[in-house]
């Protein structure tokens, strides 16, 4: 974990066909927009947002995602992200139901930060086919402070429950913006209150241009640890790494065990040194 990269998650390499990311077993990643109605300083794919219309995909392509999926029975889930999937909501439409009718597909997710950038991409037909929807539709909302909570933002999380989605959020570590324990124990006491679960805490990428955010490992582990005794276990989310040059979402063990923090092993045994 000592480099920064354009792409230290290796997501192209398991790019099997466009806009395809089949990285584990069971799920597969689509990336079905990469255009962002806001641009995240932070972000770790600013490889393909940085290049959005080379790198935008089409109904034809989530076609030939299907016949993929198809082929290979052990895939059960569908992971639909960007960029930002709302921005093209008519192919994420067409993506959800295409992929609904497949009987091995079990679990629909939408992982968005349109919540927070801009809540009128989520739009009434997007809630009438969760309201509709037989497979659970899990949506990830991206939000890494309360400040981002803001009256439309809370408006669109309710109607979003109300539709039926099941809600989680996903929350970075930045460095002089949320490394406090009581920013993230305000954000997350007031996403578990509106019934948003929140679900990782991540290490910040070792993305080229994120080095002015990352936080130091050691002080994740001591505000996790003080989030983790103050506060219900719902409202705790994961703190992960998720591995550099290798596989996986990593568990951080916090303050209650002695641990080597140095370094740890991926989901292939590879050993990691982290920064």
């Amino acid at each position: 974990m000592k480099e920064f990269k354009n792409d230290p998650l290796c997501e192209e390499k398991y790019l099997v066909s466009k806009g395809l990311i089949h990285k584990y077993p069971c799920r597969v990643l689509i990336l079905i927009s990469s255009h962002c109605p806001k641009y995240c300083d932070f972000c770790f794919r600013k490889r393909i947002t940085n290049n959005f219309l080379k790198n935008q995909i089409n109904k034809n392509d989530i076609k030939k995602m299907i016949k993929y999926v198809l082929s290979r029975p052990e895939i059960n889930e569908v992971i639909f992200s960007g960029g930002e999937p709302l921005t093209e909501l008519e192919l994420l439409l067409f993506g959800l139901r295409q992929f609904s009718k497949l009987k091995q597909i079990k679990i629909l997710r939408i992982h968005s930060r349109a919540p927070v950038t801009k809540p009128s991409l989520v739009e009434k037909n997007l809630l009438a086919f969760v309201a509709l929807s037989k497979k659970p539709i899990y949506f990830s909302l991206h939000v890494n402070h309360p400040k981002e909570l803001s009256p439309k933002t809370i408006g669109v999380i309710t109607a979003l429950r109300q539709a039926g989605a099941i809600l989680l959020s996903q929350t970075v570590f930045l460095k002089n913006l949320n490394d406090n324990f009581t920013v993230l124990k305000d954000l997350f006491t007031k996403l578990t209150e509106m019934g948003v679960r929140p679900y990782y805490l991540h290490h910040c990428d070792p993305v080229t241009g994120n080095e002015k955010y990352l936080v130091p490992l050691e002080k994740e582990i001591e505000i996790a640890t003080r989030l983790r005794r103050e506060l219900s276990g719902l409202a705790c989310p994961t703190l992960v790494i998720d591995t550099p040059d290798g596989n996986g979402k990593i568990p951080v063990p916090l303050d209650f065990w002695e641990f080597n923090q140095k370094r740890f092993k991926d989901f292939n045994d590879k050993e990691v040194e982290t920064l």
